[in-house]
């Protein structure tokens, strides 16, 4: 039954699944405490149209240029989001809902006329919706690997600078960070991350990747840092352990069981995290109940 594990794409899948995992936690956790995590669901949709189109004007299933495309697409997104925001009543998260679903039923109508058209259906590209992970070749893999390294590096590197950016904004101004270029390179590592998962996890499931690991890190410390390495690991392991579960099975889907298992994580960390998980809010619930009932008692003496 693991002899599946024991193959050496299926082992390059995994390394890559986990570094994309890990990624996508980092990541992750900026959007969570930049309070825009609809951010990387909007971005991933928004990702779709890109793939298809550049499908259509060089007629080959190209990884880099499918990702390329992707990303023009999704940075496209984001600029629309900011542009909205900045010029209309309407807010960012009504902002990013629209182009969300706009962006995406574009992908989806030009998706159904690729597949119509003659040979279009052999294409593959129904894979980036939900994601393909067993079908990447060794090339596809250093690829994400690289890119999700980049990613993970920016962040690290520049861990004091996001610290500031994130939670104090007017210091950072005040002392010459540039808040503008902080947003543009969060929009980067944002769309990079999203663009390099699409084809392990789909444009669908890998936005819940990029959510989920932030907030299940999240019952557990209120510390940026350790939040950021717990984030990680989470995402890590589903990514590695979603993979593993997958192989065991034939057909079986990569991405929903990546999901799955950070969805595992989650309802964890919600029942026993000890910052606010429900045991501990249950347990210093019944204390401040038993110290109520004793004051009222020595009152009463």
């Amino acid at each position: 039954m693991w002899s599946a594990l024991l193959t050496s794409n299926t082992q390059w899948v995994l390394m890559s699944t986990m570094v994309l995992g890990i990624a996508a936690g980092t990541i992750g956790c900026l959007a969570y405490w930049k309070k825009q995590s609809l951010m990387s669901d909007s971005l991933a949709h928004a990702s779709l149209p890109g793939v298809v189109i550049a499908y259509l004007l060089f007629a080959r299933k190209d990884l880099y240029l499918l990702i390329a495309g992707a990303a023009v697409s999704a940075l496209l997104g984001a600029v629309f989001i900011q542009t909205i925001r900045k010029n209309s009543r309407i807010t960012e998260d009504t902002a990013m809902g629209m182009i969300l679903s706009v962006f995406y039923g574009l992908g989806i109508m030009l998706l159904t006329i690729v597949n119509r058209s003659a040979g279009g259906n052999q294409a593959g590209l129904d894979s980036f919706i939900y994601g393909q992970a067993a079908a990447m070749v060794r090339s596809d893999v250093w690829t994400m690997i690289i890119l999700a390294c980049v990613s993970i590096m920016i962040v690290v590197m520049m861990f004091k600078e996001w610290k500031i950016y994130l939670f104090d904004p007017d210091f950072a101004k005040g002392i010459g960070l540039s808040l503008k270029g902080m947003n543009v390179l969060y929009t980067l590592v944002l769309v990079t991350t999203i663009v390099i998962g699409i084809q392990a996890v789909g444009v669908i499931l890998i936005a819940a990747l990029i959510i989920i690991p932030p907030v299940s890190a999240r019952y557990w410390t209120h510390f940026f840092g350790k939040m950021l390495l717990l984030s990680a690991l989470f995402g890590g392991l589903a990514g590695a352990i979603g993979t593993a579960v997958s192989t065991l099975g034939s057909g079986w889907p990569t991405g929903p069981f990546i999901v799955l298992f950070a969805s595992i994580q989650f309802v964890f960390s919600l029942v026993f995290g000890i910052q606010k998980g429900i045991l501990v809010n249950y347990y210093q619930f019944k204390k401040r109940q038993k110290l109520a009932q004793l004051h009222a008692q020595g009152v009463g003496k």
